[in-house]
């Protein structure tokens, strides 16, 4: 029986000590070759107040918006995860307490609801509603960040009673 028990201590011990000092190398190592760098479309909020905000791009030659994604105040959100793919995208953004806009004058589809919407054309004939999108030239990065502040938006100017 204490031969038995030499025997096992032998056998898996010696082997087995080389391993354990590479065991720590390999989990050090592992985290660093295997976090890819994330490439993204940003927009912040640098107001005081919760900001939906819509994305327009060309896909394979068809014009897309959609929206709406919601920015906290002080936060960064991804409109477009990924690498991007082209050089100039489109932005509209309102402000949820002021009614401020963030906007431009490219037209594209929009809806009161999420949205996903293929086209610029008819856009009112189709059951969307149309709104002016600001332009935003990447210089062709593969990632890019839009910073949206009070002073940068458009105040939504009052109606006549």
């Amino acid at each position: 029986m204490k031969a038995a028990a030499r025997l096992t201590l032998k056998r898996f011990s010696a082997p087995s000590l080389p391993l354990l000092w590479m065991v720590p190398l390999l989990l050090f190592q592992v985290p660093l070759t295997t976090t890819p760098a994330h490439a993204d479309l940003k927009v912040c909020n640098d107001t005081q107040t919760l900001v939906g905000v819509a994305v327009g791009y060309r896909r394979q030659g068809t014009w897309v918006s959609e929206g709406w994604w919601r920015v906290p105040k002080d936060k960064c959100v991804s409109v477009i995860e990924g690498d991007l793919n082209a050089r100039y995208y489109y932005i509209h953004a309102e402000d949820s307490k002021t009614g401020g806009r963030w906007q431009g004058p490219v037209f594209m589809c929009t809806s009161n609801k999420e949205f996903k919407i293929d086209g610029l054309k008819n856009c009112f004939s189709r059951g969307f509603e149309r709104a002016g999108f600001f332009e935003v030239d990447t210089d062709a990065q593969k990632n890019w960040q839009i910073r949206l502040t009070e002073n940068n938006a458009t105040k939504k100017e009052a109606t006549n009673p």
